[in-house]
């Protein structure tokens, strides 16, 4: 029985990779594998930091929108503003550290519950995104509201963030978006695994006033959390940013859904039955596996969804009855 708890996901992983490799013309190919990393890098770096906030025992909603304003954030600073790519890098991090600390101020200090105080902030940002260019898309030569043109443009620097590859076992196989996810990736593992900071964290997730009484700043630690997920998602808007090469309106309306799918995901690889860093790796490739896989098989957009919520709700259902049995069928 633990075996299948602690095995049966990723023996899922690999059945998945089998059966598109099968069916799907051409899934087995490099080709593939970059589309696969591509849309993993960015899913991922927003989960991992959604795990931030799952591990305090908080949940941010408002990740998909923090990276779609730091996506026109970025835009907005080169294309209009004609600054450089490092004063861009410099004001989404900014905005996504600020709107980090405005979340967890708002469920520590007004006692607002996390999934409201992040929901609302996510609404909030995806109206005030729209507002400098009237909800028109950023590129250069667009027209501003007052009627002039936009002069500047991407700096070739910062496309590159999104653009460049890296040659890994084959040339141009690894897109530069995925070595930003694995060093995150480590970061993030190692700060909630081996350090005294990840494991007040989650010593607040699994009991808030246990971990006050023995003297811990809950606080500080849930706020910490929630910029940690600011950050990282505005890093992942750069991304975004930088592989479209503009700022784009419509696009990152699935971030937060796939994130959130991977940080769930996550909670089932390894019988963890807890966030943690590893599992949400697992649980974005699995997204991104699924996804490029339905795509090459031919199925309808509109089915991707539906197959994405059956796939986590199994998952969840998977994690919490069997972590349930484990701990003596409470």
């Amino acid at each position: 029985m633990d075996l299948a708890i602690r095995y049966g996901f990723l023996a899922l992983l690999v059945g998945l990779v089998v059966f598109f490799s099968v069916f799907a013309n051409g899934f087995a190919g490099p080709r593939s594998a970059v589309f696969i990393f591509q849309s993993v890098a960015i899913t991922g770096i927003l989960a991992l930091g959604v795990t931030c906030t799952l591990v305090v025992g908080g949940f941010d909603l408002s990740i998909g929108s923090v990276a779609t304003s730091s996506m026109m954030l970025a835009a907005y600073m080169m294309v209009v503003l004609e600054q450089s790519a490092f004063v861009a890098i410099i004001a989404c991090l900014a905005m996504g550290a600020l709107i980090g600390l405005i979340n967890g101020l708002l469920i520590v200090k007004t006692k607002v519950p996390d999934l409201l105080a992040t929901l609302g902030m996510m609404f909030l940002l995806v109206g005030l995104q729209r507002i400098p260019t009237e909800g028109r898309s950023i590129a250069t030569g667009m027209t501003l509201p007052d009627g002039s043109t936009a002069e500047g443009s991407f700096s070739p620097l910062f496309l590159q963030l999104g653009r460049h590859r890296f040659d890994f076992m084959l040339d141009n196989l690894l897109p530069a978006p995925v070595v930003f996810l694995v060093v995150i990736g480590l970061l993030v593992w190692v700060f909630l695994e081996l350090t005294r900071h990840g494991r007040l964290m989650y010593a607040i997730g699994s009991n808030e006033r246990a971990a006050s009484l023995t003297g811990t700043n809950v606080n500080r630690y849930k706020i910490v959390a929630y910029m940690i997920s600011g950050v990282l998602a505005s890093i992942g808007g750069m991304l975004l940013a930088a592989r479209l090469g503009r700022g784009d309106i419509a696009s990152g309306t699935n971030l937060l859904l796939d994130a959130v799918a991977a940080a769930l995901i996550g909670f089932a690889v390894l019988g963890a039955a807890k966030p943690n860093a590893f599992g949400t790796s697992m649980g974005a490739l699995f997204v991104g596996i699924l996804l490029q896989g339905l795509t090459m098989m031919n199925a309808p957009y509109y089915t991707q969804d539906f197959i994405k919520g059956l796939v986590l709700v199994i998952a969840l259902v998977f994690t919490f009855s069997l972590s349930a049995r484990k701990s003596g069928g409470h």
